[in-house]
């Protein structure tokens, strides 16, 4: 039978931890109580761990407001062509630069990474390359400025140059170019660092709301997080009569707040468990074996 041995070191560590974990759970567990409680405990600020009442005219309220679905359609689209063309250029551009001796200017391109990792052109240069480019307003300013993030291919890089060779060169054997080598053999049998660099680029493109904000005009074509702009920073409702309904019933304008941020979040909440077995080998990339 194993025995287990209690350290003050031990039990420190697990109230540190389990401390750091209320910090991080308390948020998300106050908006989803607060979302499905009664109006008036709302209004009272009596909610702490779980609803008081049980309360779906809220979430009903945010379903009716005409720029949710039409948000959620263009970033579901933003999300999906913009991972798609990020994993294409990164995967290409790491497995060329993983191969040093056939890639020309490697060693330039690899430092200028390091340099683009913490320096860019700034604001103003990229806003009128977008303009001149006539990407301006069009889903094209949301979704191509981010295609290559100069970490993530560093991390695909280090995967490829870690790959067998092997497998490679059976692939050569059997007449395979470069590209097909790619596609046949290395993409399939690199599922973690692909899931793991998409969920990264899908996340980012989720709650992607500088760039829009900047190179949008029309309102049809508003990811999800601009009509939250103005939904919680503006402290707007989505419709007049959500901050006071008609007659005796009062809405309560954090519970517009909470279930729109709770709408907004749960794809990726539900996406993020098929991902996890994959993104835990993902991280590990790079790390000293022993």
């Amino acid at each position: 039978m194993r025995k287990y041995r209690f350290s003050i070191l031990k039990i420190i560590s697990t109230i540190v931890l389990l401390f750091v974990l209320f910090v991080t759970l308390y948020p998300f567990v106050y908006m989803v109580a607060v979302s499905f409680s009664e109006n008036i405990y709302v209004l009272r600020n009596e909610i702490t761990f779980y609803p008081k009442g049980f309360n779906l005219k809220t979430y009903k309220k945010v379903f009716e407001d005409k720029r949710l679905l039409p948000a959620y359609k263009n970033t579901i689209i933003y999300v999906i062509l913009g991972t798609a063309i990020a994993l294409f250029v990164t995967t290409t551009g790491a497995y060329a630069l993983s191969k040093k001796e056939r890639c020309p200017f490697s060693g330039l391109i690899n430092k200028m990474l390091i340099v683009i990792m913490f320096f860019n052109g700034g604001m103003i240069p990229t806003y009128l390359a977008i303009n001149w480019l006539g990407m301006y307003d069009t889903i094209w300013a949301v979704v191509l400025p981010g295609a290559l993030n100069a970490w993530n291919l560093i991390i695909m890089r280090s995967f490829f140059i870690n790959y067998p060779t092997e497998i490679e060169e059976s692939g050569q054997i059997d007449g395979l170019n470069d590209l097909g080598i790619l596609w046949y053999l290395v993409l399939p049998t690199s599922t973690a660092v692909t899931a793991t660099i998409g969920l990264f680029y899908a996340v980012g493109l989720w709650n992607a709301f500088f760039g829009p904000f900047i190179y949008l005009r029309d309102n049809s074509k508003y990811p999800l997080q601009i009509i939250l702009r103005q939904i919680v920073l503006k402290g707007e409702a989505i419709d007049s009569e959500m901050i006071l309904s008609s007659g005796k019933e009062i809405i309560a304008e954090d519970s517009i707040k909470y279930a729109t941020i709770i709408v907004s979040i749960i794809p990726i909440i539900l996406a993020y468990p098929y991902l996890q077995k994959y993104f835990v080998k993902g991280v590990m990339i790079g790390s000293i074996k022993g």
